[in-house]
């Protein structure tokens, strides 16, 4: 039986799934709270990532070390960093670079050293699901979160997503963030604190990863208060349901 291990930074984004799991049994473990059981009929362990590129590492090792999972699916919010990606959008990940891996002149800037490469790529099959249950769910009529946004619907990207320690909330930093990373051909769509962590584990251990990203703000001067809304109002819910029709159609 292969079980999907399914993460989250923080636990008002799972809350929601937690619910719903079924035959719920916890168990402590480096710290940390895993809860096996099943949604929708599949095998699963919930986990808090918890929040920065060192912890996210340690529970995703501890996933595949202690619990033997087959995938790793990451929820959760992040700030949109390209034009177009906006609050309420999704975005499910291609692949992932630290924008703070800086080990130059010894290598290039975002490359991971000894590794030969500064991005991780995501599981494709896993990806194309994600995105197909992401984009059905936001298809439904009301599922956008706020019909006086302004935004004529929600959208689903799949591209680059950046991660670092650091929480980008300055127009400033996002915009010279977004413009370094270009300089060196990356694209990033969006910009959150864990993904690419998990994503290194994942390569080392032969394990297939994805991720989808709620956008909760812009990775600017309100991104502080609208986080902290968006992960209490609405990231819970989106995660319910494209995690939901993603392990429907695992």
């Amino acid at each position: 039986m292969t079980r999907t291990a399914i993460l989250s930074a923080l636990a008002e984004e799972q809350h929601g799934l937690l619910a719903l799991l079924q035959r719920p049994k916890k168990i402590s473990h480096a710290g940390r709270d895993f809860w096996l059981g099943e949604l929708h009929g599949k095998p699963v362990v919930l986990a808090l990532s918890r929040i920065g590129k060192v912890a996210a590492a340690t529970t995703a090792a501890a996933l595949i070390e202690q619990f033997g999972v087959a995938r790793i699916v990451f929820t959760g919010v992040a700030g949109g960093l390209a034009p177009g990606v906006q609050v309420g959008d999704v975005v499910v990940a291609s692949g992932f670079v630290q924008h703070d891996m800086d080990a130059s002149p010894i290598f290039p800037r975002y490359e991971l050293p000894l590794y030969g490469r500064s991005l991780i790529a995501c599981d494709a099959a896993l990806s194309a699901l994600l995105f197909e249950a992401a984009r059905a769910y936001l298809a439904k009529a009301g599922a956008g979160f706020d019909s006086s946004s302004g935004v004529a619907a929600h959208r689903v990207h799949r591209g680059l997503i950046a991660s670092g320690d650091r929480f980008v909330s300055a127009a400033g930093e996002s915009a010279a963030l977004r413009s370094a990373l270009q300089s060196a051909g990356h694209e990033a769509l969006a910009v959150e604190m864990e993904g690419a962590a998990v994503a290194q584990v994942c390569l080392d251990y032969g394990v297939s990863f994805a991720a989808v990203r709620t956008i909760s703000d812009r990775a600017d001067e309100q991104a502080h208060g609208d986080f902290a809304l968006f992960v209490q109002t609405v990231a819970s819910r989106y995660a319910d349901h494209i995690v939901h029709g993603f392990l429907t159609a695992l």
